[in-house]
């Protein structure tokens, strides 16, 4: 679950716009070709970003949250989105096949250990890295927690959660449905976002974009215009996909039940008080279970990347990361 808010900017806290160093394609099988770009300090701290949706890709404000001279920054497009291609394919795509092309990307890139840093689904799906990959896990920076669980979903897509505090935006939302579909929304619109008419596919992914979008910002008070028709197609294609099937985890509740794998790796969790998408339960509940984390909330703040006092936090993160890299193991 990601989008970015364009109501707001925090480019008073981050570091100046940069160019990627090295950008490639990287064919990881499967029929999938995915974007990776390098930036910074070739010789820096590796951190690779888990970008949000799933589904949103990656983009260039990313990369302002690391010192370009402590940091090799390592972004990348997830299968069917951004850069990567098949753009918006389903096939072959779940969350087991994105942890493998992370770690192919570190194997190809003769990287040992990085910190990872990744915000609502990027959160979900760094947790699920490093619980199979904690040997190469240094750090974990993470925010808006989103821990793939039906709680969660029911939350945002179940008209009980979200819904009572944005009816109106809900009902614009679930008015393309017909009344006896409502009851499963997330069903209801895979029906029409994998009709096969290109048209219908691109109405309902915009409207599945705009319920994100208009909950992202706590400034935000209803959809910021209409998402690009390619974009919104593979947003709401992928993420929808993934919420059909529940994340592709093996069970409910998966990710906190796994944190002993990881209780040993430091992190910090950056978690917007007012998050209409990713309710700070879900990050209260994982640094609970979590000896080493630290939760840290964000006043006035909701789900979005670009909230100010989110990047603030984030590059604060980043910076006690950066001196801390000795002990870390850099």
């Amino acid at each position: 679950m990601e989008q970015v808010s364009r109501s707001r900017n925090a480019s008073g806290y981050l570091y100046p716009p940069i160019d990627p160093y090295d950008q490639r394609m990287l064919d990881v099988g499967d029929g999938h070709r995915i974007y990776v770009e390098q930036c910074g300090n070739p010789l820096g701290i590796p951190v690779v970003v888990f970008h949000g949706g799933p589904g949103g890709g990656c983009s260039p404000a990313m990369r302002r949250y690391f010192d370009p001279k402590e940091f090799r920054i390592i972004l990348f497009d997830q299968r069917g989105c951004g850069r990567s291609r098949p753009h918006a394919g389903v096939e072959n795509n779940t969350t087991h096949h994105l942890v493998a092309d992370a770690e192919m990307i570190r194997q190809t890139l003769g990287i040992d250990r990085w910190v990872l840093f990744g915000g609502s689904w990027g959160a979900t799906l760094a947790l699920v890295y490093a619980q199979a990959h904690p040997d190469r896990t240094a750090y974990l920076a993470l925010r808006g927690v989103f821990l793939m669980t039906q709680g969660e979903l029911d939350w945002f897509y179940g008209g009980g959660g979200a819904a009572r505090f944005f009816p109106d935006h809900w009902s614009r939302f679930v008015g393309l449905l017909p009344e006896e579909e409502r009851g499963n929304v997330i069903e209801a619109f895979h029906t029409r976002l994998f009709s096969g008419d290109i048209p219908t596919e691109t109405r309902f992914a915009r409207a599945w974009a705009s319920w994100e979008n208009a909950l992202a910002s706590i400034e935000n008070d209803g959809p910021g215009g209409e998402a690009p028709a390619d974009y919104a197609r593979a947003f709401a294609r992928l993420e929808n996909h993934y919420f059909v099937n529940r994340g592709f985890l093996e069970r409910d509740g998966q990710i906190l039940e796994d944190m002993p794998l990881i209780s040993h790796i430091p992190g910090t969790v950056v978690q917007g008080r007012y998050d209409m998408i990713c309710p700070p339960i879900s990050a209260w509940r994982l640094t609970e279970r979590w000896s080493r984390g630290e939760l840290r909330m964000a006043p006035m703040a909701g789900h979005a990347l670009s909230e100010p006092t989110i990047s603030a936090e984030l590059v604060r993160t980043t910076r006690a990361i950066a001196r801390s890299a000795i002990k870390l193991g850099f």
